[in-house]
């Protein structure tokens, strides 16, 4: 059985950051190889559940005001239609989007983690930003995980691009350490109904998450974890930018 797995998944410059390329292809290299990846993007919003290309198409370049280098990065993962088909079987509701690429959520940690491109790869979409109902389609996608599919939730724990500071030094403010914290202590306990609640138990969510469709990734990978061994790490941890929590949970 696969662990299930959230990525702070940064922004197109993360590939220029060695430590934090390292980490991620560190981590991959600690988990089993998988047969197939099954990504859930922050960047893509959905209803219903919408499942992207099944072959190599074009990447989504959805974020702007960066250097051209940044818009020729190219992922050329194989499509994954077998996945698909059983993505399409455990999900009571699924569409298909099939000219739609992997976005920056998705490639951006993948090119980390799996540089050669070479793992199949499913993007699906987030059908709402209600946590129970995401809980619950991680729950039908858990399955997948004996099937040597490793399900990836990616986003960020905090994510107020407002707050963020990009000079050296800068110290992260309270609320963005108080919601960290409080998010690294419920998933390590497993508490579903304090994540599923977050929004009203968290300290500081109206400041750490502005919107929440950073955040609602790792509710699918909790529930995709749900039922099987998930002792929880946290491969990556820290922050970015004062604000942005890097904290990766691995389940499993």
């Amino acid at each position: 059985m696969l662990p299930v797995i959230f990525l702070a998944h940064g922004y197109p410059p993360l590939l220029d950051d060695e430590r934090w390329v390292a980490e991620l292809k560190g981590w991959a290299d600690r988990m089993p190889r998988p047969r197939s990846v099954l990504m859930v993007s922050a960047h893509w919003e959905a209803r219903p559940t919408t499942l992207g290309a099944t072959r190599t198409v074009p990447l989504v370049y959805d974020f702007y005001g960066f250097p051209p280098k940044y818009y020729r990065q190219q992922y050329p993962a194989p499509g994954a239609p077998e996945l698909a088909r059983r993505v399409r079987e455990l999900v009571r509701r699924v569409a298909d989007e099939p000219e739609r690429g992997l976005d920056h959520g998705a490639y951006v940690p993948l090119v980390a983690m799996y540089p050669e491109a070479d793992v199949p790869v499913l993007q699906v979409s987030l059908p709402s930003m209600d946590a129970p109902e995401l809980y619950a389609l991680g729950r039908a996608l858990a399955p997948l995980r004996d099937e040597g599919v490793l399900i990836v939730g990616s986003g960020f724990l905090t994510h107020n691009l407002r707050r963020m500071s990009l000079r050296e030094g800068a110290p992260t403010p309270a609320w963005a350490a108080e919601f960290d914290a409080w998010a690294a202590d419920a998933l390590a306990r497993g508490d579903v109904d304090a994540v599923i609640d977050y929004r009203r138990r968290a300290p500081g969510v109206d400041i750490a998450l502005p919107t929440h469709e950073h955040f609602v990734p790792v509710v699918v990978a909790m529930g995709a974890a749900a039922d099987g061994p998930n002792a929880v790490t946290f491969p990556i941890d820290g922050f970015f930018a004062a604000s942005l929590t890097r904290r990766s949970v691995q389940f499993g």
